[in-house]
């Protein structure tokens, strides 16, 4: 569709996901019941400033989960997770075009968010609305909710910048001031999780003198 010239914003909805995908081109299935949704935008920031478009998708989702499930920790995980209890509920993931220039063409931001069902053999563990004994929602109303949190933290974002962002993302972070793992594309790092930095990037503080900046990774805990 964007490349037909439609510039959004406009939310697209699956009922199924069967060829979807993941970070580093992971395949990723979505079964009937859960929301599979992509919103496609076109930006008025520069482009290194999108990525922190993320941020905003985790907040956003976030405050959904939270209304669904009032009294359970909703937390988000770096880059792009929201967390039930430290189970995975939703995932996010930035896709864009441009042709150079400092402005993206278009930017797509895909969201899965586990309704009524949870893959149980994942690596990091899952979870669901359901399981958490939240009351039912259908993809439609939850793509409709999602839609208006997104809009009120992409209104502050387009207004402030990125700084109001991270500084509520940061107060639900997981793991913050704690040690975790973050796989990066060669090897591993350990450290304590030190924060994000104006662009986003993970900070891990690896020994006393040093602190790692991370700008592309997986975390995991324990």
């Amino acid at each position: 569709m964007a490349s037909n010239g439609e510039r959004g914003p406009l939310w697209i909805l699956a009922d199924r996901q069967t060829k979807g995908r993941g970070r580093r081109g992971k395949s990723w299935e979505t079964l009937s019941g859960n929301l599979a949704a992509s919103l496609l935008l076109t930006p008025d920031k520069a482009t290194r400033e999108c990525a922190q478009l993320s941020f905003v998708a985790a907040l956003a989702v976030s405050d959904l989960v939270a209304t669904c499930l009032p009294g359970e920790d909703i937390r988000v995980k770096w880059p792009n997770d929201v967390l039930a209890g430290e189970r995975k509920i939703a995932g996010i993931l930035l896709e864009s075009a441009g042709v150079g220039g400092d402005h993206l063409d278009w930017l797509a931001v895909g969201i899965g968010l586990n309704l009524v069902a949870y893959p149980a053999d994942t690596e990091f563990p899952a979870t669901s609305l359901a399981a958490l004994g939240a009351p039912a929602m259908d993809p439609l109303e939850a793509c409709t909710h999602l839609a208006s949190t997104w809009a009120r933290w992409y209104a502050k974002w387009e207004a402030s910048g990125f700084e109001c962002v991270r500084e509520s993302w940061l107060s639900r972070a997981a793991r913050l001031g704690m040690r975790i793992r973050a796989r990066l594309a060669a090897g591993e790092a350990t450290g304590v999780f030190e924060g994000i930095d104006e662009m986003g990037a993970l900070l891990l503080r690896e020994s006393a003198t040093h602190t790692r900046r991370i700008a592309a990774g997986e975390v995991y805990f324990g």
